[in-house]
């Protein structure tokens, strides 16, 4: 049924005609993660020279999605944290105990308001009550009102008459609060400016619980076990004792600890003595310490006893020890945020002791990679189609460079730092191949420097970018990805290409000793005025222009068109990329034709400059 409402879904959005292989795709895309355009210039560069292919996301969902269906998830939500609210400057009202239990024949049940803090001025806070399961008329009598508190005096009491019939009933519980304190020596009429003094404590809600008979309770823990974790310090935590079923007088009982795996004064403080329950106090709490003894992944136990209850009250049978005794088996473990942490710490150690072994295995790989077109079979990538004859041809042409680039040693070496330096290295002796071989072609066909350039030089180096936008918009839900890559691309050129040689050369020709030959060439060039006067000119780093101005200009006239061809492909056709046939081939040619025209206006302007071929010059 999730099947087919997702696919009804697709067709609702996209069109009652898709065919199911077109419904799986637009799932895949749609489940697909961003890839980065790294991957898409790696795959486009390996695709042109006959390297291992890389499979793209698209696809891989695809197969997942084929595989395992369609999957839901949860969340689950996260717990509320407690505050503390202590504060020696602040008058604070609270109860003495949050709850209490009355027997129905008692007749009233009296509660306790304590006022602690700042309590030299009189104050007051008001009270009322909250109907549970107990209503009020049929189980007690409704009472609010103001709670007046005079100059140092820190505790008062509210009387509530409970109502006793002859219906047995269950017990049932009602509710106090307390609401607007305020600390101002002015009881009648307190002003909102003093109430900022005044505040409740984290007990302002009492619940009140009506018992139907004369029991003392049924003494036990909530739970038969737990677990408590080991901090970095001796940490305190407090066991809850639960009474239930009865309420009458003072309860007394027995506590003691038990040593297991884990030992008393090693791994815990041993605890024994009595706990007291106040009559209708309902629960109360017994301390136990946990030291900081070493451990990592073991867990050790102790038991907490309960046993000899006084006052007519009885152990839960139903519990752990039964009617004799209520036994808590502990167990302490380590925290799970430093056994995470020491996880971490242990696996980053393994990874860097193996990494030098993975990273002679894979440095071996690389090789075996480049020798084979299309990096030879991989059993795990399932693709059993076999190497195109260009492939064949491209893999013999770029064998060489592959064996070169197989030198660069794989990222298990020091976190991938020597793979970084070594291909910065690899791509400077390539760049600095490919300009001068570049050069030396434009000598032998007579074609200047300066078309060299923005001809066969930019073609080279812009194909990688040229297929990787191609698969980023064939893989790509939408064009971020294969325009940003064209764009991203030439800023890196311009900006960091260009910007950082240029810094280098200032510097050094800057603090540079003079050089005969710079002045001979320099010292007395008209065009360098902004260097000094003729004679007293200082050296520095020149590189003329040329024909840079006019051929920026057209390349910033062709880019201004560009960006407008896109902005109206988006109204037409409702994005950049896409769309009819005859729309994207009217926008591709126009495109080539863009480029073409600023070949041909940057190449005669720079012939024209030049006065002629460079071969005749």
């Amino acid at each position: 049924k999730l099947k087919m409402s997702v696919v009804a879904r697709v067709r609702c959005e996209h069109g009652d005609n898709l065919t199911s292989e077109q419904i799986a795709r637009i799932l895949a895309i749609q489940q697909t993660t961003n890839v980065s355009r790294a991957k898409y210039r790696v795959h486009a560069t390996r695709q042109m020279f006959g390297g291992k292919k890389l499979k793209m996301s698209v696809e891989k969902t695809m197969l997942r999605i084929s595989a395992m269906g369609f999957r839901t998830s949860k969340v689950m939500p996260f717990a509320d944290k407690e505050t503390d609210d202590d504060d020696a400057d602040t008058c604070i009202y609270e109860f003495s105990i949050d709850k209490y239990a009355v027997l129905e024949n008692a007749g009233q049940v009296v509660v306790k308001v304590t006022r602690r803090g700042n309590i030299a001025k009189p104050g007051r806070v008001y009270y009322q009550t909250e109907d549970g399961t107990a209503k009020h008329e049929s189980d007690y009598v409704k009472v609010e009102g103001w709670l007046e508190f005079g100059a140092e005096e820190c505790e008062k009491h509210i009387q509530i008459a409970i109502i006793d019939d002859a219906v047995y009933e269950e017990d049932e519980d009602f509710y106090i609060t307390l609401s607007d304190p305020s600390n101002n020596g002015k009881i009648s009429a307190p002003s909102s400016d003093d109430k900022v003094s005044a505040r409740l404590g984290p007990t302002s809600k009492a619940i009140i619980t009506i018992i139907d008979d004369d029991e003392a309770g049924i003494l036990s823990f909530k739970e038969d076990t737990m677990t408590l974790y080991m901090t970095a310090e001796d940490c305190e935590h407090q066991i809850l004792v639960c009474r239930r079923q009865g309420g009458c007088g003072e309860v007394k009982l027995s506590y003691a600890t038990e040593s297991d795996s884990a030992l008393a004064g090693k791994d815990f403080e041993e605890a024994k003595g009595e706990l007291v329950f106040q009559p209708q106090q309902m629960e109360a709490f017994i301390p136990i310490t946990i030291k900081n003894a070493p451990r990592y992944d073991t867990r050790e136990r102790f038991r907490l006893v309960l046993t000899e209850p006084t006052g007519g009250a009885k152990l839960d049978e139903q519990k752990d020890g039964g009617a004799a005794k209520n036994i808590l088996t502990i167990n302490i473990e380590v925290d799970p945020t430093v056994k995470k942490h020491i996880d971490h710490v242990r696996s980053a150690l393994i990874r860097n002791w193996d990494r030098s072994k993975v990273g002679h295995a894979n440095w071996a790989e690389q090789f075996k990679q480049a020798l084979w077109v299309n990096g030879g079979e991989d059993a795990d990538d399932g693709d059993e189609s076999q190497p195109s004859c260009m492939d064949k041809v491209m893999h013999c042409i770029t064998l060489p460079w592959k064996l070169l680039f197989a030198l660069v040693p794989p990222t298990d070496y020091c976190g991938g730092w020597v793979c970084f330096l070594c291909s910065l290295i690899m791509i400077g002796v390539v760049t600095m191949f490919i300009g001068d071989m570049a050069s030396l072609l434009g000598c032998v066909m007579c074609v200047p420097d300066d078309i060299t350039a923005i001809t066969l030089v930019a073609l080279g180096t812009s194909l990688p970018d040229t297929f990787a936008s191609k698969t980023a918009a064939e893989q790509d839900p939408y064009a971020d990805a294969s325009v940003g890559n064209v764009t991203g691309s030439n800023s890196v050129n311009v900006f960091l290409g260009l910007g950082l040689p240029w810094m280098i050369a200032a510097f050094f020709w800057a603090g540079a000793e003079d050089d005969p030959k710079w002045f001979s060439k320099y010292g007395s060039d008209p065009d360098l005025g902004w260097l000094g006067p003729i004679g007293q000119r200082k050296q520095a780093f020149v590189a003329p222009a040329g024909s840079l101005a006019f051929s920026v200009a057209i390349f910033s006239t062709c880019a201004g068109i560009c960006l407008a061809l896109l902005a109206v492909r988006r109204r037409v056709y409702g994005g950049e990329l896409g769309g009819p046939r005859a729309g994207k081939l009217v926008s591709a040619g126009f495109l080539v034709l863009l480029w073409l025209f600023y070949i041909a206006v940057s190449a005669a302007n720079t012939i024209s400059t030049m006065g002629g071929s460079s071969c005749a010059k």
